[in-house]
């Protein structure tokens, strides 16, 4: 292209470009490049100008080309498909008429930050330095699957909203980043993709909102972050998708609104996280799936807790805020099915910061829920255990059991003395040990094979050796468990 084929604002670009100067076109520091499309042409540039300077432009010795630009309507496709270029791009401020294409383009620093782009197409760049997207206002959708940039990709307080688009408005599926995705008050009205991609440092996108009711709004599959997962203050409609993602640092979920009302507000299962943060939100609204994820520290307040959770083979370190276990338990019957592993989780979570009691009720939880899945046998059998000692965990009550029958039988037979069978031999009676020779199988004093009662105290004798019986093997029941888990 000829430099007498350039209008007078392109003249001025051309001119700037061999030493990187900067071209500034705006009149006023708060102009919307929204409304661009209406910039005479004082401040117009064709993308084939743009394009022209990228490939071939002029240099001067001793000096960096850059293409710097500010302010101007981009008429036309920036092309620039399989191309290398070796100089700084930075389009701020500008309105875009078309969609750029930079396909599989190698590329230095790209800025086309607080621009009014109707999208853009860059599958397979790969940017060696930062691409900076910050506030930018995109009418369609966003392609960057499978791109390699070296620094960190800002799209902090970027808008995208592509209203005639069935798939993901923001694809980042497979890209590679060498430090942060930098994100924080993202705006995206349809689908996030990031299914496999790597990021060397932090995901943040603090204070977004990802807004897609009834589909996925942040699709995270196998999505692999060196350092933190930060959602915090989030504000997102639809589906949060993590499953096998793997996040050494904290998936951070603070202050966050999920909302997926009738379906998974959560899937974060067979994942592998370093910390889980879900506090100081609202209730979640909708499913929390954790199945088969691994969390060294969960660090969940009871009422973000939705009223359906996926606990399958969830396992984690430890669990705060500590909690009464009274808070902790509808958290394990809000699934399914009775799931052993839950409470066993839960009670080890206890036991790490020595708060046996805490412990001792969650394993007395368990039983309970089990009993629910017996025949009607189990369950009466398991009812007298509750009743009795609370499946052992609470041996103290089989002493007040105890307590209660003697007083009951020494009072009855210290009354009315039951026949001795052999007179000569039998020894002097007491109420007190023939009730307890009654009460305590195997031990024996000597009292219960010298008397034989009669009637009603024949019948309170069997009931004696029953409950004395039921109350023993309880207690041994429950000491076996506590022996076992020691």
């Amino acid at each position: 292209m000829e430099i007498n084929d350039l209008t007078p604002a392109e003249a001025r670009v051309w001119r700037a470009f061999a030493t990187g100067t900067h071209v500034d076109f705006r009149t006023a520091g708060d102009e919307d490049p929204a409304g661009g499309g209406s910039w005479g042409p004082e401040r117009t540039v064709r993308a084939g100008v743009l394009r022209a300077l990228l490939l071939d432009g002029p240099r001067q010795e001793g000096e960096v080309a850059a293409l710097s630009l500010a302010g101007a309507r981009v008429t036309g496709t920036l092309e620039l498909q399989y191309a290398t270029v070796d100089h700084p791009v930075r389009l701020r401020h500008c309105h875009f008429e078309e969609a750029p294409r930079l396909y599989a383009a190698r590329l230095r620093e790209v800025n086309l930050s607080e621009s009014a782009i109707p999208g853009l197409t860059a599958h397979a760049v790969r940017v060696e330095g930062v691409l900076r997207l910050t506030r930018a206002r995109f009418g369609g959708v966003v392609r960057l699957g499978g791109a390699e940039v070296t620094g960190s990709l800002y799209l902090e307080s970027a808008d995208i909203h592509a209203p005639d688009t069935e798939g993901p408005v923001l694809q980042l599926n497979q890209a590679v980043l060498g430090a942060d995705l930098w994100a924080p008050g993202l705006r995206a009205r349809g689908e996030v993709r990031l299914t496999g991609a790597r990021v060397a440092g932090t995901v943040n996108l603090a204070d977004s909102v990802l807004d897609r009711p009834d589909g996925t709004a942040l699709q995270a599959e196998t999505l692999a972050a060196e350092a933190d997962v930060l959602l915090r203050q989030a504000d997102v409609r639809g589906r949060l998708e993590f499953r096998g993602a793997r996040i050494p640092g904290r998936l951070d979920l603070s202050m966050a609104r999920l909302a997926n009302p009738g379906g998974t507000a959560l899937r974060a299962s067979s994942t592998v996280i370093g910390e889980l943060w879900l506090r100081q939100c609202p209730k979640v609204e909708g499913t929390l799936n954790l199945r088969r994820a691994q969390v060294d520290v969960l660090f969940v307040e009871p009422e973000a807790v939705p009223g359906r959770v996926q606990l399958n083979d969830l396992t984690y370190t430890s669990l705060i805020p500590h909690e009464p276990a009274e808070r902790r338990l509808p958290m394990l019957e809000l699934g399914e099915s009775y799931l052993p592993f839950t409470y066993e989780q839960l009670t080890a979570a206890y036991r790490r910061i020595g708060d046996d009691d805490a412990a001792r009720r969650v394993q007395l939880a368990k039983q309970r829920r089990r009993r629910r899945t017996l025949p009607w046998y189990g369950r009466l059998w398991g009812h007298l255990q509750d009743v009795t000692v609370g499946y052992g965990f609470r041996p103290l009550r089989a002493g007040g059991w105890l307590l209660s029958l003697l007083a009951i039988g020494s009072v009855a037979y210290g009354l009315d003395h039951p026949a001795p069978l052999k007179p000569a031999e039998a020894p002097d009676f007491d109420p007190v040990f023939y009730t307890l020779d009654l009460l305590l199988p195997v031990i024996s004093f000597g009292q219960e094979n010298a008397f034989a009662p009669e009637g009603g105290h024949q019948t309170l004798a069997y009931l004696l050796i029953i409950t004395g019986w039921i109350l023993a093997t309880t207690v041994i029941t429950g000491l076996t468990r506590t022996v076992s888990r020691q």
